[in-house]
């Protein structure tokens, strides 16, 4: 083997190599992405389901404490 064909054949495998590693980062991005999408909707049925009952409670705390004391 020549060394033209040597350094073509090293060309080739590093960039097939390049191309490897992003297919599997693209994957990655698409589960994570999905992950987060998962959680966001998770939270958003908790805040709804719950969201009346955290109001009242955080309401009746408001209204337990003092006035803050006038500026001046």
């Amino acid at each position: 083997m020549n060394r033209a064909a040597a350094y073509l054949l090293s060309t080739l495998h590093i960039v097939q190599g390049r191309f490897e590693d992003r297919k599997d980062r693209g994957a990655t991005a698409v589960e994570y992405g999905l992950m987060v999408g998962l959680i966001a909707v998770v939270i958003i049925a908790i805040v709804a389901t719950l969201g009346e009952q955290l109001a009242a409670l955080f309401q009746g705390v408001s209204d337990e404490l003092p006035d803050a004391p006038a500026e001046g």
